[in-house]
């Protein structure tokens, strides 16, 4: 079992928020809960990287077209290709998207490392991302305007589902060797038993 102190999580922010000058803000507001960043780079993501981050396979490609068919038919939208074909484009708007401009992936570790950013970064959707999550705070973005115009949602942030994805993903973006190990001052009042180390 993972010492729950060093569960971590992977954090990519996508070319909108690099584009929109939010990098600084956004690892603001993930710094102030206590967690650590291990893990900091720039880089221009890679199409194959990205379809083996966004990792689904054949029947979630046909279980999302179907729906995408459908959806389709209700808005009286012409039906072009198969079913899992558009469950295909899903992914491939989105490689699309994450390779169209500078990203900065980060690791971030500490208790619950993975809960604490999903709740900060919102609902995938930015419409219905609460006030004060980083989507419902910095984009407008929605499923509707983003279908409408056949594209991915840019929602500013990718983050872990769960800490067994989480290891999946970071293994994707960086290699152990660029992971730091240290220790935080903070760590001592969030984690020491005792607190027996902060008077003099």
């Amino acid at each position: 079992m993972i010492n729950p102190k060093k569960e971590r999580t992977l954090v990519i922010l996508k070319p909108d928020a690099v584009q929109r000058g939010l990098t600084g803000e956004i690892i603001k507001r993930i710094e102030r809960t206590g967690l650590k960043l291990v893990g900091l780079k720039a880089i221009m993501a890679e199409a194959d990287q990205c379809w083996a981050h966004y990792n689904k396979d054949e029947e979630w490609f046909l279980k999302k077209g179907t729906m995408t068919v459908e959806n389709r038919k209700t808005a009286g939208m012409p039906v072009t290709k198969e079913a899992i074909e558009y469950g295909r484009d899903i992914i491939g708007a989105l490689v699309k998207f994450m390779t169209c401009g500078p990203v900065v992936p980060m690791v971030w570790e500490g208790n619950q490392a993975v809960g604490i950013v999903k709740k900060l970064v919102g609902a995938t959707e930015p419409l219905s991302s609460d006030g004060g999550t980083i989507r419902g705070d910095f984009t407008i973005d929605s499923f509707e305007l983003a279908n409408f115009d056949e594209r991915a949602v840019r929602n500013l942030i990718h983050c872990s589902d769960k800490p067994e994805e989480a290891e999946r993903e970071i293994q994707l973006w960086f290699k152990e060797d660029e992971l730091l190990k240290y220790r935080l001052v903070a760590e001592q009042i969030l984690y020491d038993v005792n607190l027996d180390g902060i008077k003099e």
